[in-house]
């Protein structure tokens, strides 16, 4: 996958609840015995997907309104547990091209910056406030800017930022 030069995503969000959201569950270990990254995008949250649809509940990432979502918003210490690079692979290949959060656990974001996947932080009040947007009008476009470090949902815009050296990489 070549990288490009990232300055804004756009599209429509999905978001996925909770802290301490491990690269086991975005991405089961059982699903990493291939050589490649191929097909990994079929298996994302697959557990938690299986979980709630066992008790009659849906996984925002089986919600049709959400399919084709192109920024994840998360909440805090997303991507912790094992160093895995799967997961921001499965992310990737699964239509995924911003991730906006509370925070993100280090190797994860450097996975993610790797390949130019941005992980932007917001505070937990505004992430929720996007969360909530994404949820009630789940088609409502967001765009995600990182020049000018914020996020816009409607007519909602938050502040979101990634370290100075990384957000420079990705933008030049």
């Amino acid at each position: 996958m070549p990288l490009a030069k990232v300055t804004q995503v756009t599209g429509t969000a999905v978001h996925v609840p909770g802290s301490d959201i491990d690269t086991d569950r975005i991405i089961p270990a059982r699903f990493l015995k291939a050589v490649t990254f191929e097909g990994l995008e079929a298996h994302v949250f697959e557990d938690d997907r299986k979980e709630a649809a066992g008790k009659g509940a849906r996984h925002p990432f089986d919600d049709p309104a959400s399919q084709g979502a192109a920024v994840l918003l998360v909440n805090a210490n997303f991507g912790c547990g094992s160093s895995r690079e799967h997961a921001p692979q499965a992310l990737w290949r699964r239509g995924i091209r911003a991730v906006v959060g509370e925070s993100f656990a280090e190797i994860f974001f450097g996975n993610s910056l790797m390949m130019g996947l941005p992980c932007l932080t917001s505070s937990r009040e505004d992430v929720a406030r996007l969360m909530a947007i994404a949820k009630t009008s789940p088609g409502v476009e967001l765009v995600v800017d990182l020049p000018a470090g914020r996020v816009t949902a409607g007519a909602v815009t938050v502040e979101a930022a990634m370290p100075p050296t990384a957000r420079d990489a990705l933008i030049s």
